[in-house]
């Protein structure tokens, strides 16, 4: 028989892994390291995400570690635009090369219908030898000549997203910063080509370790719904031995690192505050541990969200610099002026003190 957790239980487990349940001491680099990446589509979200989670997060830090190639933007897990660390995108980047692939041609898969892609792959990469950083439009308007039926966008993605690993350069992603986007391979932006795919699949079974130490315990499809990745059932019954088993509460079997930490359910949660698309709620398959059902639809749809208890309780925004909270449902008058506290805060943060107003729907 295995222990079952509760969904409270998961949900102290869940803010435990990724930092929410107290601001950890940690280094910048080390945070996004261990957290497998951000979720950064939005450029500006990964800025909250860590203040959240770190204690006296000073912008100008992350913006140190992009400018100096130690963290990148980059197309990976379910082909959505992460922040990582260099080393993790050189070391993985193979592994999801497939995965990346087919979502892009399940996309445009009519448009790309003849495109040879090896073909494409060497015409792009011939056109930033130059190492001048490009548009995905640019990259491929430069080779349309040779492929005009797909079109700029089919051609642009397959290219940036897929067939050719690349990087998002600053200043797009730097603090309070608006840029578009430009794209070199990663192999010209870090000086390093990314490491080929090893026949043994340790990049697999590092994966699995990774995420369970960020999101565990979890079932085999949580890790699917975080990495977007389908061939990982062979890495987890290569480190089965390794790990322990649960159950939760609906007796799906959870996987889980021995020494993770597993806190007492009855821990006390502070008020966190949450970027759009933030991966302690994307990262599961299965997200009742930290939202509801009824407002699922809110992570997938870029609302950023309020935690309280350790549960989404609230939507967030910025208006006219004012940070503005929506309650999903009744708060007491405790729970309004820890929201408060936390609200103030963070609009110090986003507008760099220029302001601390918060006002509560």
């Amino acid at each position: 028989m295995h222990t079952v957790l509760d969904s409270r239980a998961l949900n102290r487990a869940t803010l435990a892994r990724q930092l929410l349940l107290e601001r950890a001491e940690l280094p910048v680099l080390d945070a996004v390291t261990h957290l497998g990446g951000l979720q950064a589509q939005e450029p500006q979200e990964p800025f909250t995400g860590l203040w959240s989670r770190l204690r006296a997060f000073a912008p100008a830090t992350l913006d140190a570690l992009l400018t100096g190639r130690q963290v990148v933007r980059t197309h990976l897990m379910r082909r959505t635009v992460h922040l990582l660390a260099a080393d993790d995108v050189l070391a993985w980047r193979s592994r999801f090369d497939a995965m990346l692939r087919q979502r892009v041609v399940t996309t445009y898969r009519r448009e790309l219908e003849g495109v040879d892609f090896a073909e494409l792959a060497a015409a792009g990469r011939a056109v930033l030898a130059d190492g001048e950083p490009r548009s995905m439009g640019e990259l491929a308007r430069a080779v349309a000549g040779r492929w005009p039926e797909p079109g700029p966008r089919p051609l642009g993605e397959l290219l940036v997203a897929a067939l050719i690993p690349s990087a998002q350069l600053p200043p797009r992603g730097l603090w309070r910063t608006k840029a578009g986007v430009r794209n070199l391979p990663l192999a010209t932006w870090l000086g390093r080509d990314v490491d080929p795919l090893a026949p043994d699949d340790g990049v697999g079974r590092t994966l699995v370790r990774r995420y369970l130490a960020a999101f565990g315990p979890a079932a085999t499809a949580d890790l699917r719904a975080w990495s977007g990745l389908t061939g990982l059932p062979a890495a987890v019954q290569a480190v089965r031995d390794e790990l322990v088993v649960f159950r939760d509460e609906r007796g799906r079997e959870l996987l889980d690192l021995p020494e993770a930490p597993r806190p007492d359910p009855e821990t006390p949660a502070p008020v966190r505050f949450l970027p759009a698309f933030d991966n302690a709620i994307l990262g599961y398959d299965d997200r009742s541990r930290i939202i509801d059902d009824a407002h699922r639809g809110l992570s997938v749809a870029g609302e950023r969200v309020v935690l309280l208890d350790g549960r989404v309780s609230a939507t967030w925004t910025v208006e006219e610099g004012a940070v503005v909270v929506r309650p999903l449902r009744p708060l007491t008058k405790a729970e309004r002026g820890e929201v408060a506290a936390e609200g103030s805060a963070l609009a110090a943060f986003l507008s760099d003190g220029e302001t601390d107003q918060v006002r509560l729907g």
